[in-house]
């Protein structure tokens, strides 16, 4: 008999066709609600309540609006006159009468009078008369079916019914083996949680009650300590890559903070001695840097690079947008005592030749640019230092290869989204992470003002006075392209109106332009050819135009706290005070007024942050879901942060004792890793 075999783990990842009576067509509405087609994506899929049918009181102290669960006697049956009425079944129970009401009823021989039933429901009272509606269960007594007192409720797909789950999951249940135990155990004896299978057993088929809090707690915890055994693994992993040691006199550093001409912060300043520090050692940097908007991470970065660049190696910046590279180009060409290249998928012939030329021989030894940077004709000297700016959409996987055009490069990631912790731990685990929150001396504050749409002729009136005193302003709304589901006023609809009152000065960038229209229309912008650009979201990353004083937010209600804490970024970059007008529907809801009122109040971008993240969830502020591993089913990282720290903390222990995982507990959390899905990712990262 071949491991496979023995494998206790492989009924579980078995498809759920192998399930009695689960054909294609079930087995597709169960993989739909499920989110896959194994026997374990049902086990994971979680029912969201419960309904208890403990309640069995008499038809005469029957309490309305509860579920209850009646034994009646079938009195008689009322037909409906004409096919608009419904069929009621007339019951007692001896204390009183209730009808059982039904819209399509096709049981009447099987409950002729005087037959004996089990009744469960949701119990209606009109006057003295007591109805169930269409029950949930209606059983023959005689029959000796039974009737589970506490159900559980799944989430459903269209076309598959409460039913079917139930059917699937106790057939699913049994096939869970007895697994060792990977938890610590002092900690099951703090917590009182039981096994993982008495838990998964707890949660998908209650026994009579209904589950506490702790069957759920284990089932989260051991998810969030399989992620974060995971990120420990990979953390492990690339301190075994061997790196190499890159350390320089200071000297270029010390000429360019001479042209910066101001001592950067103490946040700064302890952001480069950590990535340094990275940089010296022997193993390989995987940092994230991450800064609140305007915080100065370019600084830092370009700091880096010159250590690199000090220690004879290379170092290269990539942006995510042309305009971007072309910005930083320009921002560390101005400070850097050696020369930087630029590298766009716009520089074509004999430009684009010699820069291959010199990244091959050595003679570019910095270099910005877009993706154009690690396509495979590129080819480095000595790559030491990759620096990826707002990339943080990647996943774990793309994180790790940027690096790979150097044979050992360090990587730093750059971000000016502010990531809560909750987020750090969870879709970051496996970076080191510098932070930093404080602003350079002598940046001022933008001040954030509130205003109904039904102000909007006063705004553009502002609007004209400050292009007309020569200030610029940016103007964004949320759409593109008109919806019938909503009066959302959208960029192309808003530029054409303002084109009437400001002419030649106004122009439009949007995701929908190909790319050479929308960054001529910023560049233009930055040149300050045009005076009022009116904008979607593109903006809402890297754009540094000091001359923009003031940032029109139409429809603020509709965007996420961080996205809007970002876009105000865009403004107040230069020595004139700047304002953020953020408009409103005039109908905006109270939850919606407090989370502009927060914006309105700080300009803490990591205090917002973690408060999106509450009000909104992780996706809106990283913009979509992290690839490289698999997403949650057990746990909530937000509702479970308690349990997060605890796990990161577990990991990290258990993983510096035993490295490889031989011991027994190790093994044990080898099962965990391959139960979660998180051991073949860890290979395959690792692998990359």
């Amino acid at each position: 008999m071949s491991a496979v075999e023995h494998d206790p783990l492989t009924p579980l990842f078995a498809p759920l066709t192998t399930l009695r009576r689960v054909g294609p067509a079930l087995s597709g509405l169960l993989a739909r609600a499920a989110g896959g087609d194994r026997v374990i994506d049902l086990l994971f899929h979680l029912p969201d309540s419960y309904i208890d049918r403990r309640a069995r009181p008499t038809i005469a102290n029957a309490r309305p609006g509860t579920v209850a669960t009646l034994a009646v006697e079938v009195l008689r049956h009322q037909a409906p006159l004409n096919a608009r009425q419904p069929w009621r079944l007339i019951v007692t129970d001896g204390t009183g009468t209730a009808e059982l009401v039904f819209f399509r009823f096709t049981r009447q021989a099987q409950m002729a009078p005087g037959t004996k039933l089990i009744v469960s429901g949701k119990l209606e009272r009109f006057g003295e008369r007591v109805t169930l509606p269409h029950p949930d269960h209606l059983i023959l007594a005689d029959r000796g079916e039974q009737l589970a007192s506490v159900e559980p409720v799944w989430p459903l797909t269209a076309g598959l019914w409460p039913r079917q789950v139930l059917a699937a999951m106790a057939q699913a249940l049994p096939l869970i083996p007895d697994l060792p135990e990977w938890q610590d155990a002092a900690l099951l004896r703090r917590e009182r949680w039981p096994g993982f299978r008495d838990a998964l057993h707890a949660v998908q088929s209650p026994d009579g009650e209904l589950p506490g809090p702790d069957p759920r707690r284990r089932l989260a915890y051991d998810e969030l300590l399989a992620g974060q055994l995971a990120f420990a693994l990979v953390r492990g992993g690339m301190r075994r890559r061997r790196g190499r040691a890159l350390k320089g006199d200071g000297a270029l550093q010390a000429r360019a903070l001479a042209r910066f001409g101001h001592r950067p912060t103490a946040d700064q300043l302890q952001a480069l001695s950590e990535i340094e520090g990275d940089m010296g050692a022997e193993w390989r940097m995987l940092r994230l840097l991450q800064g609140d908007v305007g915080a100065g991470k370019t600084l830092v970065a370009l700091l880096a690079m010159l250590r690199a660049v000090e220690a004879g190696a290379q170092a290269a910046l990539m942006a995510p947008t042309e305009v971007l590279a072309k910005q930083h180009h320009r921002t560390l060409s101005a400070l850097s005592p050696v020369p930087v290249a630029l590298l766009t998928g716009s520089i074509k012939g004999a430009s684009r030749a010699r820069i291959l030329r010199g990244l091959a021989d050595g003679s570019v030894p910095l270099i910005v640019g877009t993706h154009a940077l690690f396509q495979e004709a590129v080819e480095y000297r000595d790559l030491g230092l990759a620096v990826i700016d707002e990339q943080h959409r990647f996943g774990v996987h793309q994180r790790l290869s940027l690096g790979d055009k150097g044979e050992r490069a360090d990587v730093l990631v750059m971000t000016a989204t502010p990531i809560p912790r909750t987020l750090l731990l969870t879709e970051f685990g496996e970076m080191e992470v510098s932070r930093i929150a404080q602003k350079p001396a002598g940046r001022k504050p933008v001040r954030t003002t509130l205003h109904s749409l039904g102000t909007l002729g006063e705004v553009v009136d502002a609007v004209d006075r400050k292009i007309a005193g020569g200030g610029q302003v940016f103007w964004v709304c949320p759409m593109v392209a008109e919806s019938e589901a909503t009066d959302i006023a959208a960029a192309e609809a808003r530029f054409a109106e303002l084109r009437g009152r400001f002419g030649d000065a106004i122009g439009l960038a949007h995701g929908q332009q190909d790319a050479a229209t929308r960054d001529a229309a910023l560049a233009d912008f930055a040149s300050g050819r045009i005076r009022l650009l009116v904008a979607t979201t593109v903006i809402e990353v890297g754009v540094d135009v000091p001359a923009a004083t003031v940032m029109v937010i139409e429809h603020a209600e509709r965007f996420g706290l961080a996205q809007l804490h970002q876009l105000r970024g865009r403004v107040g970059r230069g020595a004139e005070d700047s304002f953020c007008l953020l408009l409103h529907d005039d109908w905006v809801n109270e939850a919606a007024r407090r989370r502009l009122t927060m914006l309105r109040d700080t300009e803490d971008g990591f205090l917002i942050a973690d408060a999106d993240f509450r009000l909104r969830g992780g996706g809106d502020i990283l913009g979509t879901k992290q690839a490289g591993l698999p997403g949650w089913r057990l746990a909530d990282p937000e509702q479970h942060e308690d349990l997060l720290e605890v796990a990161r903390k577990d990991a990290a222990a258990l993983i510096a004792r035993d490295p490889q995982l031989r011991s027994e507990r190790g093994q044990a959390a080898k099962t965990l890793l391959r139960l979660f899905e998180r051991r073949e990712a860890v290979r395959t990262i690792l692998a990359g």
